[in-house]
């Protein structure tokens, strides 16, 4: 095995999300990226109270259960509760440095985020010191542009851009890869208007955690 190939598996990733409910559009991106990058582990971060949306319809702990249920047999993923168990908003960047002081200065850190929140993320507490703790790595998502309308924001973008995922596992942050997802054109609030209707979403949620919607008759109006 040469070198370069056995860094590959030293980046670690961090997926945050309302998960409200969890579904495919989260998973298989992610999955994607991950044979990419050669990412060991996504640490699914359940955001308690997120800053930037409205408020989850399900109980923290309803979250928790149903991303369990989601990643029961996928060994790519894990759970990590931190932001979960606080009471206030869940700040990124506050995350990225508890954790960057976690694992050391020198382990390669990524944070994952779809194309629509790259674009805003200039709007986000303390954004200009993301990648002073991490790389970022981008779900592509349809029918987002591509690119930063403001100048200075596209240049930051393109002086930070790396299209090898090497690099990624090289340094420990300061990059940003978009990767080349499948675009699963589906939200979360899709998924809770089409169960509120009595839809299937049998193809967008995974079953185990479709059967426990269902069990605890969440997002019925």
């Amino acid at each position: 095995m040469s070198n370069s190939f056995s860094k590959q598996h030293n980046l670690l990733a961090l997926f945050g999300g309302t998960f409200d409910p969890i579904h495919f559009g989260h998973l298989r991106p992610v999955q994607a990226l991950a044979q990419q990058v050669g990412l060991e582990k996504v640490i699914l971060l359940p955001n308690h109270v997120p800053p930037h949306r409205p408020q989850p319809e399900a109980t923290p702990s309803q979250r928790l259960e149903m991303v369990k249920l989601a990643i029961q047999n996928a060994p790519l993923f894990a759970i990590d509760t931190r932001e979960l168990e606080k009471n206030s908003p869940s700040y990124t960047i506050e995350t990225l440095v508890e954790l960057r002081q976690e694992i050391g200065p020198e382990k390669p850190l990524a944070f994952i985020i779809g194309q629509d929140s790259l674009l805003s993320i200039n709007k986000w507490h303390g954004w200009d010191h993301i990648l002073d703790n991490c790389h970022l790595l981008v779900c592509s998502r349809p029918g987002y542009a591509t690119q930063f309308t403001d100048p200075k924001m596209q240049n930051w973008l393109l002086e930070h851009q790396t299209t090898d995922p090497i690099a990624l596992n090289q340094v420990a942050n300061g990059y940003i890869f978009i990767g080349d997802t499948p675009l699963v054109n589906i939200s979360a609030t899709e998924i809770r208007e089409k169960l509120s209707s009595g839809d299937s979403c049998q193809d967008l949620i995974p079953d185990a955690v479709l059967q426990y919607i269902h069990q605890q008759h969440l997002y019925q109006q």
